[in-house]
């Protein structure tokens, strides 16, 4: 028992000076960010800001916030990650419950599981994809990014082991009373998927929110970029009138302040969202990964 005690001491602490270290490492390069923002020019341009503002000013932001371009890219992402969200869940919540019936119930459920399986093993490739899209006219287009990613297998085959673990009887209770499946699907296996729910929720949030590929695929106006797109394109070009730096106020402030500033309200969103969330990450994922 000593024995046992001492090890499990000794791997708690490795375990928590590992995870400090982890958690370090993620938290600092957005403190450095962070630090830049609110750096003077000389600061920023001498590269001598750390973990603390140099020539402490807000110029920066004032700036980024005055600038219609990234404002309008900020609204376009949050639009794409809400409705890219919600559209997602609905669809990836219906299918899962579809084929988390047994075979008695939904026959050829088989078939169509491997259907979904065989999509995440093989695409059509970015060429097939983008004509799709313009045929479809959706070019220039908030639903092209919000329809080609909505089915995610991935999160469908999580949605449908947690929808396994549920019991029967509370389906057939449902069904006794007179319900049908919109019903019981709503009534019966929503209230007791919250975790899961939130937890997808959360994973497709971020994959929309840090998505900028898509953005600079489909939309041939950059007015049209999403906030990723926005901020990648202009940290790669390196364009000052692209961030709303003007060679009249460039004495004020240097384009890395501008870009640090940006890219810190790019991630402030999710930083919110996600302390709210975290609670349900364990339980989310581990609830029904033993059924298959």
């Amino acid at each position: 028992m000593k024995y046992r005690s001492r090890s499990y001491s000794i791997f708690t602490y490795s375990n928590t000076i590992f995870l400090t270290l982890l958690s370090l490492l993620c938290v600092l390069p957005l403190i450095h960010v962070l630090a830049l923002s609110f750096s003077s020019r000389a600061a920023a341009t001498a590269n001598i800001v750390n973990f603390w503002p140099v020539g402490f000013t807000t110029d920066a932001y004032v700036k980024t916030l005055g600038n219609a371009m990234f404002l309008k890219s900020l609204w376009i992402g949050v639009e794409r990650t809400v409705l890219g969200a919600v559209l997602s869940m609905i669809v990836v919540t219906m299918a899962a419950y579809s084929l988390s019936k047994t075979n008695y119930k939904f026959k050829g459920r088989q078939i169509y599981i491997w259907i979904f399986v065989f999509t995440m093993l093989f695409s059509g490739g970015l060429i097939p994809s983008y004509i799709l899209i313009s045929k479809l006219h959706l070019i220039d287009s908030i639903w092209a990014l919000v329809l080609p990613p909505a089915v995610s297998v991935w999160n469908m085959i999580l949605m449908l082991n947690f929808f396994r673990t549920i019991p029967e009887d509370l389906e057939e209770a449902a069904f006794i009373d007179g319900a049908g499946h919109l019903r019981v699907l709503w009534s019966v296996y929503l209230p007791v998927s919250m975790p899961s729910i939130a937890t997808l929720s959360l994973f497709t949030m971020v994959s929309h929110w840090n998505s900028w590929f898509d953005g600079m695929i489909y939309m041939s106006n950059p007015d049209g970029y999403p906030l990723a797109t926005y901020l990648h394109s202009m940290i790669v070009s390196d364009n000052l009138s692209r961030i709303g730096v003007t060679l009249d106020s460039v004495e004020n402030f240097s384009n890395r302040t501008v870009k640090a500033a940006q890219i810190f309200i790019g991630a402030l969103p999710i930083l919110l969202v996600y302390p709210f969330l975290q609670k349900y990450f364990v339980k989310g994922i581990v609830l029904g990964s033993v059924k298959s």
